[in-house]
């Protein structure tokens, strides 16, 4: 009788202590102390972003709208950044999952250990989402990203689009593809294989070197793009998957006085890559509305973590087991200087940001307000 009184009242006592629990901003946790709000009594969600090199949006764009969207909905939650350590990743994960996560939404950093999280979280029944990156053969629960062949096709096209300006005449076009690792680097190179590939069957365009680059890594690009200028010193294109890659090559090309001369494509529309399509540098990039996925996502892992099964909007094929997984995918956006502006008029980068020094001017003839 006695020792059930005390198990009571331990048990109380630990319930108490976990409701008035909550992180710091130094240790990346961040949660509301509402108790009013409804949402308050939702789980904790745990985020694993990949790395901050890569791409300048995991912590500038995606880490401050999913604190956002968590931080309205009043629950708890927990950002961490794997910083391509894929043992961190792992350890990051158990840590979450043992502080109290019950919805963990991941970017991996390859398939092989995404799939290891989620099974380990799916074990001790905690519902997993692949954000951004599908994870091969891991089972999520659900998946929100872009629809990423069509960010391929729309780099493709923009590279035909830039050649065609120049006027090139079978123009060799050199790839930098993603990191061999990365599901959406495939997914991406489906879709401008699908634009470019005519080309070169045809006579149209030659297809010269291709390297895929390891992690992202924009230094690795670098030294890559450097031994294809060499191979082929007439590379009149270079379709980059990324900015990052882009601006690896164009400090390559800015080398052998060919920066201009040579369009080169990226994507995220960071400040650097957009700064570079105002100096005339990169032909173009493709802009992804991160608040629209972080949103999207948010809205999945705070519906999971108050025990609801939310619906989604459709679903994706794993090629590796043939099963759908409920996804909701959203839509990219081509750009080019004369639509630069449409970036900034959304919020994902300020004037301020982008104007800075020499390209003030560039700002104003791109109608930047």
């Amino acid at each position: 009788m006695r020792k059930g009184i005390l198990s009571l009242t331990a048990a109380a006592a630990a319930l108490a202590l976990g409701l008035t629990a909550c992180g710091g901003e130094s240790g990346q946790t961040t949660s509301t102390s509402t108790a009013s709000a409804p949402a308050a009594k939702a789980g904790k969600i745990g985020v694993i972003l990949p790395d901050s090199k890569s791409s300048a949006r995991w912590e500038t764009a995606d880490r401050k709208y999913l604190q956002e969207a968590f931080t309205a909905a009043g629950v708890q939650y927990d950002i961490q950044n794997a910083q391509n350590d894929k043992t961190a990743f792992q350890t990051i994960a158990d840590q979450m999952i043992t502080n109290g996560a019950t919805v963990l939404m991941i970017v991996n950093l390859d398939s092989g250990t995404g799939k290891t999280v989620i099974e380990k979280a799916k074990s001790q029944g905690v519902p997993t989402i692949d954000y951004d990156r599908l994870t091969l053969g891991g089972g999520a629960a659900y998946y929100v990203s872009f629809d990423n062949t069509k960010v391929g096709t729309l780099q493709g096209e923009g590279l035909v689009k830039c050649l065609t300006d120049k006027k090139a005449e079978k123009p060799i076009v050199a790839y930098l593809n993603g990191s061999p690792t990365d599901n959406n680097a495939t997914l991406f190179k489906s879709g401008y294989d699908g634009v470019l590939k005519p080309k070169f069957d045809s006579g149209d365009y030659v297809k010269g070197p291709e390297q895929s680059v390891p992690d992202w890594d924009n230094t690795q690009a670098g030294t890559l793009f450097e031994q294809m200028l060499t191979e082929q010193p007439k590379i009149a294109g270079v379709l980059a998957a990324n900015d990052g890659l882009g601006n690896a090559a164009i400090t390559v090309l800015k080398k052998n006085n060919l920066n201009g001369k040579v369009p080169v494509t990226g994507q995220d529309a960071t400040v650097q890559g957009l700064q570079n399509i105002l100096a005339g540098d990169q032909c173009m990039t493709v802009y992804k509305a991160v608040k629209k996925e972080a949103d999207a996502a948010a809205k999945l892992a705070v519906a999971l973590a108050k025990g609801e099964k939310p619906t989604a909007a459709s679903s994706v094929k794993d090629p590796e087991t043939g099963q759908d997984v409920p996804s909701e995918l959203m839509d990219p956006q081509a750009i080019y200087f004369d639509n630069v502006k449409d970036v900034v008029a959304d919020g994902y980068v300020t004037k301020e940001e982008l104007c800075t020094g020499d390209f003030a001017a560039k700002c104003t003839e791109a109608g930047i307000q």
